[in-house]
């Protein structure tokens, strides 16, 4: 607007200090931020842990939500999208430049990616998406609970699964297993947070759970191996570590008829039995419009935090029928979405 009206005022003759009179009147009409949110270009940093389906579709929400408030990338907006590869000094030497950089904000994706930005930016806010548990994390005060803001330069969207209702689902889906595998990084606080619960579910359900530990991506081949004959299905939290091989466990399961599933809605299209849980798209969604009410001037420590609100059941009929299991009516009724 301001561009085009500058050129008018050239074109048309009118004197330079009018032009500069016109300006101002201009100006102080207009609301508060929309002068900044049409003119200055925010520099937004993104971090992940890794280029997994769940962070890609989360940052596809938070792009989709900040352009839906007026924030386009290339007109007023410019991300820096970092992926660590799970190498935590690679996390800290991100963090580091997204200080030294001066960003306006952060998108931070998982547990250890903002943690590692909270270390190194004090000062720049931080709107988390995918974490699970921000208070045990120390990502958020323990004073703070959900729904409340932090008082801190920290707001976002907790993605914390409701692993007891996957779990009586699931169950639902198969009666007769009674021993279930899982894999997990147990560096990974988000993932040692749901095994706690996933241990608890377990027993009120009178399952047997066999607990399988891997420190990087290339252990988790051999870790679904390994439960392959031992375990009736797997069940797969949200680990960062396990989702960036998330193909493996789909050739191997196929491969060897086991059933598994998980909270995350794009699980179950790639072959995956059944999925109790979010969309990650509107995870992202969520902690978007949060980041644009922080652009527009709310402070992070004033913006609540949230839990993830919409939950869904996707199961995939494709997957039953290879494995020969027959998806009880009740179930494929309830269900939000059925893959044939």
């Amino acid at each position: 607007m301001a561009t085009i009206t500058r050129q008018r005022w050239r074109q048309g003759g009118i004197p330079a200090a009018g032009g500069r009179l016109i300006l101002t009147l201009l100006l102080a009409t207009l609301p508060a931020g929309s002068w900044a949110q049409s003119l200055r270009m925010a520099r937004i940093g993104v971090i992940a842990n890794a280029s997994i389906a769940v962070s890609d579709a989360s940052q596809r929400g938070f792009e989709a939500a900040l352009a839906g408030a007026g924030f386009r990338e290339g007109v007023n907006v410019a991300y820096d999208r970092q992926n660590t590869g799970g190498d935590p000094q690679k996390t800290q030497a991100i963090a580091r430049r997204f200080e030294d950089n001066k960003l306006d904000l952060i998108h931070s994706f998982g547990t250890s990616a903002t943690l590692a930005v909270m270390k190194a930016s004090p000062r720049i806010p931080i709107v988390f998406s995918a974490v699970t548990d921000p208070v045990s994390a120390g990502i958020v005060p323990s004073h703070s609970a959900m729904g409340q803001p932090s008082g801190t330069n920290v707001t976002g969207i907790s993605d914390r699964w409701p692993v007891r209702l996957q779990m009586e689902t699931y169950t639902r889906i198969l009666p007769k297993a009674k021993k279930w595998g899982t894999i997990y990084n147990p560096s990974e606080a988000n993932s040692v947070s749901a095994i706690r619960i996933l241990r608890e579910s377990a027993r009120a359900l009178g399952l047997e759970l066999v607990e399988v530990h891997v420190a990087d991506p290339n252990e988790v081949r051999p870790a679904i191996i390994s439960l392959v004959g031992r375990v009736h299905a797997v069940y797969l939290p949200a680990d960062n570590t396990v989702a960036a091989e998330f193909s493996t466990i789909t050739e191997v399961s196929q491969k060897n008829g086991l059933a598994f599933f998980s909270g995350d809605s794009t699980s179950v299209s790639r072959g995956g039995l059944a999925a109790f849980g979010v969309d990650y798209f509107l995870v992202g969604y969520a902690a978007g419009k949060k980041a644009a009410q922080v652009l527009k001037g709310a402070a992070p420590g004033d913006t609540p935090w949230n839990l993830a609100s919409h939950f869904s059941l996707i199961v995939n009929q494709k997957a039953a029928k290879s494995l020969g299991v027959v998806i009880p009516a009740e179930t494929l009724r309830i269900a939000d979405r059925v893959i044939e």
